[in-house]
């Protein structure tokens, strides 16, 4: 199927693992010139190498901080120099810290907002002008179902994906009469397809040990609550899974949907 993204232009935030990885991708064999943002430089240079081995129009690795409120203006300008920019996916997140609010830190609480849905907020900001003016555009953020149902011991991130959620909804009634859709895509418990090209700040690097640290405090009858169970055969997602719904939604063949939020979790929250 022709998506229709032959060198449209196509910015994904937090592109060197995981689901923006394989976006990036997804986008590259639909022939889009990507746009590819991270930390990580060598990962980088890898993903660019593999979406032009994919067939991008064009590909290249931009380094930025995205906490960084200067970045935008500069991952925008590198993103004109090979065309108008025609799609944006806002992948950047993770979780920060995790465990009982009651027992959470309030020093903390910023980084995972500001991580989650600060950097939406600033790269859309970014972008939206260009997209009003030529009144064509399509936004994909990737939200997550802790939005939808609180995920356990991770309080404050759960609310700053349910902003993303919000923002999504409000900002395509704003845009939709400038031929600008905006959509997010909600995933549940995702790893990545290809674990040996994890980036270094990804948190499902084992060098990170983001999950090995939260695991070893969490009780059994905790345990049970986070308990959740999938109707798919498999009890998570792998990348790919979810990059074809987020390719989909950034293509013309999407162009009569927008203001959604679609939870792609294998039944689990039936």
């Amino acid at each position: 199927m022709d998506f229709h993204l032959r060198d449209k232009v196509a910015i994904v935030t937090g592109a060197t693992a995981n689901i923006g990885r394989a976006v990036a991708l997804d986008l590259s064999a639909e022939g889009a010139k990507v746009v590819a943002v991270g930390r990580d430089a060598e990962a980088g240079a890898r993903l660019v190498a593999d979406c032009k081995d994919c067939g991008a129009g064009e590909a290249i690795f931009i380094a930025a901080d995205m906490l960084d409120p200067a970045s935008p203006a500069k991952i925008l300008e590198a993103a004109e120099a090979l065309g108008p920019v025609e799609v944006l996916v806002n992948n950047i997140g993770g979780n920060v810290d995790q465990g009982f609010f009651v027992d959470s830190d309030p020093a903390k609480w910023m980084a995972d907002i500001d991580l989650n849905f600060g950097t939406v907020l600033r790269m859309t900001h970014a972008v939206l002008p260009g997209m009003v003016e030529r009144k064509s555009g399509a936004i994909v953020n990737v939200g997550s179902t802790a939005a939808l149902v609180g995920d356990y011991m991770l309080p404050v991130y759960s609310a700053a994906k349910g902003a993303v959620h919000s923002f999504t909804i409000v900002l395509a009634k704003e845009v939709g009469q400038h031929g600008v859709r905006v959509n997010a895509v909600a995933p549940y418990a995702t790893i990545p397809t290809d674990p040996a090209q994890l980036s270094k700040g990804s948190r499902f690097n084992p060098e990170n040990g983001m999950f090995s640290k939260g695991a070893a405090s969490v009780r059994e009858e905790d345990r049970a609550i986070r308990q959740r169970r999938t109707f798919v055969g498999k009890p998570f997602a792998s990348s790919d899974e979810i990059s074809g719904l987020i390719t989909f939604l950034a293509s013309n063949r999407a162009s009569f949907i927008t203001g959604q939020v679609y939870p792609v979790d294998g039944g689990a929250l039936l």
